[in-house]
């Protein structure tokens, strides 16, 4: 006899949040407002993560906040920030480790924030990092809602967030700031803002080594746009008044430009088939809705002038501050063992594992990840997703499976690539919000178990 009322009940809760996000975020709302429920969801992730991470590390007699901002690279970062470049730790192997390996960005944050607040290196370090995991997060969505639609903006949000690794978005690391600059150039791209993904690009070059994908997205989507322009130029009754305009910047998806054919359906009819898809959950993209093409020239050369600025001007730094030239940064990655040998290593790393029966099971995840990683880049080149999220994705995937050393820390350096997480938003978004939102609490209650295990354990996850 409990059933009924309870079924209503909770119907009428999940009905009533439904209407609130909606008249909070309105379809034709700014951004940033559109974003709510998305930043909302991932707020509370990372309250719950960090709950248990707090509730764990007293267990244990440790401290949270220290587990957050001051161990393992988070020191790096801010001994970088109080005394600059030069520090270096000689193991008894002989390797050296540099701190010329850690980019400049989240340092000179750091100083900055130290300098202006009566915060130490730490704790500027924690506050950056909070505020660029909501910045990443924001543009996540941004990304997403501007390919499949609002519902799944939110759905790979949460899913960033729920990520195993998830607890590092919290920390005083550099993986955070990174994804907020990489997701908001990507975004640039895709909406036309050139010279703004540009300038994007260079300082995510100077936040990590795989800023090297942002340059590449950046690269081959403005090459791509070229060609797309100069093929509707030689294209047969193309007129040069035909060709359709830059959209305006801060253009809602609803309202960018007509169709560039006089025989394309009208824009009211074009506009309702997005809304449609949007509202199912859509898992393909239409090559031609991007309106990364036909911006002026001179805009999209500035972008790939720009675009390598960052990581060349640090490389270049390193080298001359190590007299080796343009490949002194090589030698630094080299002291801590890093380096590409296009996935030896960790395939070796993977094979040694089946050398005895608990370590085997530990080999066969191993595979399955990887795996489901190539599964779902490819599902997303069959889905026709943008070329930028392509090759961004690509390079992010390659960087991080193809290093050398420190193979414990791969899912940490895979936290970027969030475009592979689009297929599976896709695929959340079009279940019924009770069953996503149950499936979205589980994945982030495991995620928090194990964020606060490997803290309080053996290393960063």
């Amino acid at each position: 006899m409990t059933r009924r009322p309870v079924r209503f009940c909770a119907r009428s809760i999940i009905e009533s949040v439904t209407d609130l996000a909606t008249r909070v975020a309105p379809p034709r709302a700014p951004l940033l407002r559109r974003a709510v429920p998305a930043l909302l969801g991932y707020a509370a992730v990372r309250a719950l993560g960090l709950a248990v991470l707090a509730a764990w590390s007293a267990a244990r007699g440790k401290s949270a906040y220290t587990l957050l901002t001051a161990r393992w690279d988070s020191l790096w970062y801010s001994r970088v920030a109080e005394l600059g470049y030069g520090y270096e730790v000689r193991l008894p192997n002989g390797d050296v480790h540099s701190n010329l390996a850690f980019f400049p960005l989240l340092p000179w944050l750091e100083r900055l924030l130290h300098a202006v607040a009566p915060l130490s290196y730490a704790d500027a370090g924690f506050v950056v990092s909070l505020l660029a995991s909501l910045a990443a997060a924001t543009g996540v969505y941004a990304v997403a809602e501007h390919v499949y639609g609002s519902r799944v903006g939110v759905c790979a949000v949460l899913l960033w967030a729920v990520l195993p690794v998830g607890v590092v978005q919290s920390m005083a690391y550099s993986e955070s700031l990174f994804t907020a600059l990489a997701a908001w150039s990507l975004y640039a791209v895709l909406t036309g803002r050139w010279v703004s993904a540009g300038v994007l690009a260079a300082l995510a070059g100077l936040t990590r080594p795989v800023g090297a994908a942002v340059v590449a997205a950046v690269w081959v989507a403005a090459v791509v746009s070229f060609g797309r322009e100069r093929g509707a130029e030689h294209a047969p009754g193309a007129h040069s008044h035909e060709r359709t305009t830059a959209p305006t910047p801060g253009a809602s998806p609803s309202s960018r430009a007509p169709s560039r054919t006089p025989d394309a359906p009208p824009a009211s009819r074009i506009t309702s088939a997005a809304s449609d898809a949007s509202a199912a959950g859509a898992s393909s993209y239409a090559p031609g809705a991007s309106s990364a093409a036909y911006a002026p020239v001179w805009r999209r050369a500035l972008a790939m002038a720009l675009a390598p600025l960052g990581a060349a001007g640090y490389v270049l730094w390193v080298g001359h501050r190590t007299g080796k030239g343009p490949l002194g940064y090589l030698d630094v990655q080299a002291g801590w063992r890093n380096g590409f040998d296009g996935g030896y290593a960790f395939a070796r790393f993977v094979a040694d594992k089946f050398t005895s029966f608990p370590s085997a099971l530990a080999g066969l995840g191993l595979i399955a990840g990887v795996a489901l990683l190539i599964w779902l880049y490819v599902t997303g080149i069959r889905r026709h997703q943008p070329v930028e999220l392509l090759v961004y994705t690509g390079v992010v995937l390659a960087l991080a499976l193809c290093a050398s050393s420190y193979f414990g820390s791969k899912p940490r350096l895979l936290l970027p690539a969030f475009p592979v997480l689009l297929p599976l938003a896709c695929a959340l978004a079009r279940l019924r919000t009770p069953r996503s939102a149950l499936v979205t609490a589980g994945l982030a209650s495991a995620a928090a178990v194990y964020g606060a295990f490997w803290l309080n354990g053996s290393g960063p996850p």
